[in-house]
Formats: C-alpha cells, structure tokens, sequence
C-alpha cells in the first residue's frame, strides 16, 4: 500500500510528540526540547524516517505567523509605540554587546574576520517564540513584565529584517535603492493599508456576520496570512505583516475572539516548528564546530540575563521585573537560524560557521526553556504551582 510521506511525517511527528512530551513532563523537562530531540532521532540526519525538513519547516513557519499575530491582536497601536520608545537604549546597547562578544568568540577560534562578523551579529537576537510561547497570557498582555520582552523582541526584529538586506546585499555584491526604500518605508505603508482596510473593509464584514464564529474563525485565517503574504511581497518579513495584521484588529472587541478561537491552530504549527529544528541539524557535523557552539552558547547564556538585567534596572525597572524578563529573552533566536542559512546559500558564510551558529542556537533554546519552565510561571510548567495559561 502507497504511503503518502507528507501524511506519515505528520503522523510521526504528532504521534511521536505526544509519546516525547509525556516522557519530558515524567522527567521534568520543557516540551520543546522533546519537539526538538524528536525531530533529531528521526529527521534526515537521524533514523531518516522524515527525509523531506524543508516542507516541515516551512509548515512549521505558519505557527510563527500565527504566533505575531496574536501578539499583535492585544497591543493598541498607542501602547505599543509607548514600549517602543522605551525599550529603543535597551535593545540597541545589547545588541551591540552580543555582537562584540559573539565575534571575539569567533575569532579566538580562528574564524575569518567576515564569518565572526556575522557570527556576532546572529548573537544579537533573542527568541520570540521562546519568548512569547512560554509567557503566560495574562502577563503577555496585560502586565508591564509582557510589554517589556515584546518591545525589546519587536525592536530586535527590525533589526534582523536589516541585517537579512545587508546579507543579500553581500551576496549579490549590489542592492537596489528600491530595496533599501521597502526596508526604510515599507512597514509603515503597510501599516497604513491594513489599518484602511480592516477598519473600512473586514470589520463592517465581521460585524455584520459576527454571530457566525465559524466565518469569523476563516476571516481572522485568511486576514494574517493575506497580510503577512504582503508584507514579503513589500520586501519585509511574513512576521512583521502578520503582526501588523494583528494590531490593526486590536482597537475592536472581536479581537478577543480571534485571540482565544485561533491558540490550537497556533500551537498545531509551532509543534512543527520545534520538530523541524532537530531535524534540520545535521548530526554529522556536529563534533566539528562543537567547540565553538559550546562557547557561543555558554557565552550567551551567562551574558544574556545579565546584560538585560543590567540595561532594565538602568531604565529604572524594579529588580524582580529585570531579572525575569532577563531570562526569558536569554537564549539566541530563531532569525539566527534565517541569518545563518541565507548567509550560507548566498556565499558569504562558511559551513563550518553557519553550522556552529546553529548549533549554538539549539543549545540555547533547550538550557533557555528548560531553566525558564522550571523557575518561572508557563504554560507548560512541569511544576503545578507553575503552571499559568
């Protein structure tokens, strides 16, 4: 009997998450580290029972859409300028100092001066999704601690849109001024068109039909994925349209709705994002850049908390405040893996450092979300006291 691969990937991957995960809560371990050593054991590199990562992991990028725009649903437009505003030191003196540290590391270890570059630069981000995925929904959007990491994550990626232009551009060895001009222009004209068109096109149809909930579930669908789709076409990022999506439905009540309706399909997705993280590391590389994704890792992990700590409790945040939104945003993000890649494809990166940027990331991810669900309220806290929705 024909088995069609895409069906028996996902019957692994649901299947085996579920076996993984229950395993990981016996032993008191985050869920996402069992999504990722899940895609290892039987990804490409692994038992090879999933060949095909790419198509997972671009399924699994739908979860990240989903996740920015509901981030985006609970954020009115003046609030999230006010935390913009705010976070703009924070955001850009660590940066700065990941990117010094991460390039330094890379040196010591004998990478080329254009390798540690952009190695360092990959240092500089923090997860979203890490960070988002495991705060719990009442301080994510409605307590000062949310506000704090969702400012300092949006700043940072604007900053990544920039740094994947300037690796392009690298690549190409040109750029068009057209394309600078998206990047400068581009988020507030799109912010511009959505707001126009959900406030005079999609909102008079939701409320019109707003007592048929299985219309308002496809709109909301249909509207992120519409607008993200955009916000590529106009040179930014699928996350950066689906957020502005978001927001521009946040000033109405229907946004509740939306937020609660679309949680499941958002989780469904992210399971294949975490799996297509293990299965997309190629094992067999790994004792050769293993040396300075540890030190990378380990540097990030320490210097991470820190460095936030430090920059909020000198904008005037309480201690306990710092210190929390200092752990969740210290680990490396997932636009590093984005980085990494397209530097490799483009040329401008070698394979031993992209792969060392990789492997890092990993490392931090699993220490990250493992020190953050033990010590600090989630929604997959192991420990019942923990455990916040």
């Amino acid at each position: 009997m024909h088995t069609d691969p895409l069906v028996f990937s996902v019957f692994l991957i649901f299947t085996g998450a579920a076996v993984c995960a229950a395993l990981a809560l016996y032993a008191g371990q985050s869920l996402l580290i069992a999504y990722i050593f899940l895609g290892a054991a039987v990804g490409p590199w692994g038992l090879a029972l999933v060949e095909d990562s790419r198509t997972i992991a671009s399924v699994g990028h739908v979860g990240i859409i989903f996740l920015l725009f509901l981030l985006g649903l609970n954020l009115h437009p003046q609030k999230l300028l006010r935390m913009l505003r705010e976070a703009v030191l924070v955001t850009l003196l660590s940066s700065l100092a990941f990117a010094a540290v991460g390039t330094a590391i890379a040196l010591a270890f004998g990478f080329s001066l254009r390798d540690a570059w952009l190695i360092g630069a990959c240092m500089m981000f923090s997860s979203t999704i890490i960070g988002l995925k495991l705060l719990p929904t009442t301080a994510l959007h409605h307590k000062h601690l949310g506000e704090v990491i969702i400012s300092v994550l949006l700043l940072q990626d604007l900053v990544a849109i920039g740094l994947l232009l300037a690796v392009e551009a690298m690549g190409l060895e040109t750029v068009s001024a057209l394309e600078v001009l998206e990047i400068a222009v581009g988020p507030a004209l799109l912010a511009a068109a959505a707001f126009a068109a959900a406030r005079h096109a999609l909102l008079p149809v939701m409320q019109r039909f707003d007592t048929i909930q299985e219309y308002l579930f496809l709109a909301a669908v249909g509207w992120c994925l519409g607008v993200a789709q955009l916000g590529h076409v106009m040179g930014l990022s699928y996350e950066m349209g689906a957020f502005i999506a978001g927001v521009a439905l946040a000033t109405n009540p229907v946004s509740t709705f939306i937020a609660e309706s679309l949680k499941p399909l958002r989780d469904f997705f992210l399971i294949m994002f975490f799996f297509s993280l293990g299965a997309g590391f190629e094992l067999p590389r790994l004792p050769d850049v293993a040396l300075p994704a540890l030190a990378l890792a380990v540097a990030m992990l320490v210097m991470k908390p820190w460095t936030f700590r430090a920059l909020l409790r000198w904008e005037q945040e309480k201690v306990p405040l710092s210190a929390e939104a200092g752990a969740r945003l210290g680990q490396v993000s997932e636009f590093s893996l984005l980085v990494s890649a397209l530097a490799l494809s483009a040329g401008v990166m070698g394979e031993d450092a992209a792969y060392a940027v990789q492997a890092a990331t990993l490392v931090t991810f699993i220490v990250s979300s493992y020190w953050i669900v033990a010590r600090y309220p989630t929604p997959i806290a192991t420990n019942a006291q923990l455990r916040r929705d």
